[in-house]
């Protein structure tokens, strides 16, 4: 087995090579709005460094968000074309299960992550593996009293502390986490707990076709 891992819901673009025990290559680097110059380089970076080729590969992981629009459909377009290119599968997680993971929290807790517009998208885990509530996005006041009491990780968790007092790292998710999640799942044959490879939005695009826009006709 070697899964290659991408993700670039969060600021984060990042990648990952797992072999099926461990982690053997892995590079991120944080940058908005950089996702689609820089993830094809970190791919590069971690195939080089665990010096295989691309056609090693024996299956693609990519986190599915939820995250921004833009940001979100370059990693998808990406792993879904290594797929197609190389004729293996492409599995699909969800972005903030890879930060619980890296989290190794073992009791409950929140994963939060920065959704811009004063939101956040988040949800609720027992536990490392376990989510409780489906992803969500919501301004951080509106969620105080379903979060209370909770130890939090993500950007967004760090970015709220009225809402999330005992906010944690990770702030972003790793492609390493994720694929470390994939490998358990295709372990132990769970590949029913794989998320279709489609973008998780959870509201639309910052881009919107004008209201009331002049309408120019012909002569």
């Amino acid at each position: 087995m070697l899964l290659l891992a991408v993700d670039t819901a969060t600021p984060a673009v990042t990648a990952a090579l797992h072999d099926g025990a461990s982690v053997v290559a892995e590079s991120s680097r944080t940058d908005a709005r950089r996702h689609g110059e820089l993830l094809l380089p970190a791919v590069d970076r971690v195939l080089a460094a665990a010096g295989v080729k691309l056609d090693a590969v024996t299956g693609i992981v990519v986190g599915v968000g939820p995250g921004p629009y833009t940001g979100l459909r370059v990693g998808l377009v990406t792993a879904a074309t290594f797929g197609s290119v190389l004729g293996v599968p492409v599995y699909g997680l969800c972005t903030l299960d890879g930060l619980a993971h890296a989290s190794g929290i073992e009791g409950p807790f929140v994963v939060a992550t920065d959704a811009r517009r004063k939101e956040v998208y988040w949800a609720r885990y027992d536990g490392a593996r376990t989510r409780v509530t489906e992803p969500a996005v919501d301004r951080p006041a509106e969620i105080a009293e379903q979060v209370a009491g909770f130890p939090a990780v993500g950007a967004g968790a760090l970015l709220y502390p009225g809402t999330f007092p005992d906010a944690r790292a990770p702030e972003h998710v790793s492609a390493g986490s994720l694929a470390a999640l994939a490998a358990e799942k295709l372990a132990r044959g769970d590949e029913d707990g794989f998320l279709p490879v489609t973008p998780l939005y959870l509201r639309r695009p910052d881009a919107q076709v004008p209201k009331n826009y002049k309408v120019v006709t012909p002569q």
